[in-house]
């Protein structure tokens, strides 16, 4: 089997050098598929102006945004300044949603500094146009072990809404099973347990949600080089609740471009935009691949597989691996 998976992009000067000759868009450019259903911008989520040029007029009624957590541009900020920012982008947002339309944010919550920034995110939305719908909770696989505090495996993720949206509730039922008994009401003189009354051992979704697997190199969906990949599960979840086939929905931060094969998965349009050209390259090629052969990664290869010479590949019993360490490469997967 092929292995050619490649390091963060966003820390290794060297590889980004390699791609970006190869990367299509520049800044203030967008790219537009044939349908016209998806549009990549290399734009600044900041900026009115180029958030209006992607849209070109459109209203959304879906924002799902993955914003850096206490980072700009890969710096690390104050969180005043992190606070500053996210008032000029989340106003941005609203102004190209549609009057009934949902927002929702992934925000962490750094335990060992305040529970930076997502406290201050929170009190900064009451000062918005959104109202608060609910606290989603995303359980990982992994977290960072500890002697000295309980583990840390969850990802935040907030539910925001603009007038009367619509919430299409799952017919389907999760992979989360009922672990606790109890609950007992008497139906026909009967005292019945919960257990006995339902007709599934799995439960609808709520807002913890513990039946997302992480994306890791082996699953198809991997896009090798990307750092803070989001399962496409749970973008399908949100994006199923909150619209509906043919709907547009937005996502300002692309990165490897979920949000927009979990909308082409479900028959919606997608227009996005990311301020790096790699990230914009790397979520053109993500729809073009799955619009051509329905695959939703690279699974152990990368984007840029033929672009990247063999001076970064050197071989290791029998595997290609990058010249920085496969472990370092895969450190970003978790």
């Amino acid at each position: 089997m092929k292995n050619q998976p490649i390091p963060r992009l966003d820390e290794n000067p060297e590889i980004r050098e390699k791609i970006l000759p190869f990367c299509r868009l520049k800044e203030g450019e967008i790219w537009e598929d044939k349908s016209g259903n998806f549009r990549v911008g290399c734009l600044d989520i900041a900026s009115k102006a180029e958030v209006e040029y992607l849209m070109a007029g459109r209203r959304a009624v879906l924002s799902i945004q993955d914003p850096p957590y206490n980072f700009i541009a890969f710096q690390e900020t104050d969180v005043s300044e992190f606070i500053d920012w996210c008032k000029k982008w989340t106003g941005n947002i609203e102004s190209v949603l549609a009057n009934d339309s949902s927002a929702y944010i992934w925000l962490g919550a750094d335990q060992r500094n305040g529970f930076q920034p997502l406290p201050d995110f929170m009190l900064m939305m009451r000062e918005t146009g959104f109202h608060p719908r609910s606290f989603i909770t995303m359980r990982n696989q992994r977290g960072f072990g500890t002697q000295k505090n309980w583990m840390a495996v969850r990802q935040e993720l907030l539910y925001y809404i603009k007038g009367n949206p619509i919430f299409n509730v799952e017919a389907e039922y999760t992979d989360i099973p009922k672990i606790l008994r109890g609950y007992y009401k008497e139906v026909n003189g009967e005292t019945t347990e919960n257990f006995e009354r339902s007709k599934s051992e799995n439960i609808r979704a709520g807002n913890v949600w513990v039946d997302v697997q992480q994306v890791f190199y082996r699953m198809d969906e991997n896009v090798n080089g990307c750092y803070a990949q989001k399962p496409l599960k749970s973008i399908e979840r949100i994006i199923h609740a909150s619209s509906n086939e043919n709907d547009l929905v937005i996502d300002f931060f692309s990165h490897s471009g979920t949000t927009a094969i979990a909308s082409a998965k479900l028959n919606r349009r997608c227009f996005t935009m990311d301020i790096d050209p790699i990230f914009c390259e790397i979520t053109i090629r993500r729809i073009e691949r799955f619009l051509e052969t329905g695959k939703t990664g690279w699974q152990n290869s990368n984007p840029f597989e033929k672009e990247l010479s063999e001076e970064f590949f050197r071989v290791e019993e029998g595997e290609n691996v990058p010249l920085k360490s496969r472990a370092k490469a895969q450190q970003s997967l978790f």
